[in-house]
């Protein structure tokens, strides 16, 4: 472990990092939170894309949000020398990341046989939209198109319109999520057998695993059930949906018979969890707009949206307000739990990011981690590394095999 890295529950494992923009960063942020010695490799001349994200104050937010704790080297792969570097650096790495099209990373020559066949033990882990195989996979893609392709656009937004967008990289960011998952588990084999391998996720897989119920129930029902958006209320259950409040809408899930009468109570209507109309689930969701309304309008009749999740909450109903972003990012539980992080940066100094979400009881503090310059770390890992005096890395700069930029 190199002298300035800190202690966490991965401690002493070292990634080469080729990954860009949000899927493979979100990878490599989490693997770097968890002690990780990330070696993030970016292409000369230019480095990370993500870098030329819109600037605030001097930096790309985006970039400092995905690439904290992680070292820049920043190489021209092309050139043989640069190749050279990231070959020779192989042998010391337990993980190889790269989230670029099917095939590109092989272009280069680090496909996963030349790169199995440096270091046996070696874990590598390739992101993409479509995956390594298939009819797609040759497709450029980003999240919305994995999204479109897996029917998860089609389940999102109004039923009489189009379907719409999240607002939020959904897919990239779990995409990231399951290659840790993947990455993990693969040095876990390792442990017990001593041999590395060849792992892969893909948006379109990631988005897919998502359908709970609408694959199983289509494929049970023999076709009759056709999965489709239905907007602000839950398909298959009522009442669960989104109710117009006073200031906020509000998120009810009551989707047994228990919690229906649990509702009718925290409304003053007992009698209401006898009504035929409502009695089971079946006729809740036959009837579903007259429950809507009905709800809403007790909603109405409250001091405020705090009032009535009271009395709900009083009755163990669970519910919720749609949050805006900015009132999540000041709401007391996620602020006391870390869930929204103040850090500061160099250039940019203190913002407001999301936090680590993973908890460990051996490591309860978050590591203090800053966002590197472009090439900031071309001495310092091949010198570690490699034996690189500082003269060998000025040359190789001078070249342009190596960049740099000031900082």
């Amino acid at each position: 472990m190199a002298a300035n890295q800190q202690e966490h529950v991965l401690s002493g494992y070292k990634v080469l990092d080729f990954t860009q923009h949000i899927a493979g960063p979100t990878a490599t942020r989490l693997l770097v939170e968890m002690g990780a010695e990330v070696i993030k490799v970016e292409l000369a001349p230019d480095g990370e894309p993500s870098r030329r994200a819109p600037f605030m104050k001097g930096r790309s937010g985006t970039f400092i949000q995905q690439n904290r704790g992680k070292k820049s080297l920043c190489v021209a792969v092309r050139k043989p020398e640069g190749l050279s570097v990231l070959k020779d650096l192989l042998p010391k790495m337990d993980v190889l990341i790269e989230n670029f099209a099917p095939g590109a990373i092989a272009r280069m020559g680090l496909g996963y046989e030349t790169v199995k066949a440096i270091n046996p033990k070696l874990v590598m882990c390739s992101i993409s939209a479509f995956g390594q195989q298939g009819p797609l996979k040759s497709k450029p893609g980003y999240d919305f198109i994995g999204a479109a392709y897996s029917g998860f656009l089609d389940m999102n937004g109004d039923p009489n319109g189009s379907p719409c967008f999240p607002g939020m990289a959904v897919g990239d960011a779990s995409t990231g999520v399951h290659a840790v998952a993947a990455i993990t588990s693969a040095l876990l084999y390792r442990e017990r057998t001593g041999k590395g391998q060849y792992v892969e996720v893909s948006l379109v897989d990631t988005y897919f695993h998502y359908h709970e119920t609408s694959v199983q129930a289509h494929s049970l029902s023999g076709g009759v059930y056709q999965p489709r958006r239905v907007g602000s209320h839950y398909p298959l259950y009522a009442p669960v949906g989104m109710f117009k409040g006073k200031s906020h809408y509000l998120v009810i899930m009551a989707p047994t018979d228990h919690q229906f009468v649990a509702v009718c109570r925290a409304m003053g209507k007992p009698e209401l969890a006898h009504d035929p109309r409502f009695t089971t689930n079946a006729q809740r969701s036959e009837n579903r707009a007259a429950l809507i309304a009905i709800i809403e309008e007790w909603i109405a009749s409250t001091a405020s949206d705090e009032e009535a999740m009271r009395l709900l909450e009083e009755q163990r109903v669970p519910v919720a307000p749609v949050l805006s972003v900015v009132e999540a990012m000041n709401h007391p539980h996620l602020k006391q739990r870390g869930t929204i992080r103040t850090v500061t940066d160099r250039v940019a100094g203190e913002l407001q990011i999301p936090g680590f979400p993973l908890r460990f009881s051996e490591f309860p503090q978050m590591l203090d981690l800053e966002a590197s310059f472009l090439g900031e770390h071309n001495q310092e890992i091949l010198q570690q590394y490699l034996g690189y005096s500082k003269e060998q890395v000025k040359e190789l700069e001078s070249r342009g095999v190596l960049q740099h930029e000031d900082f």
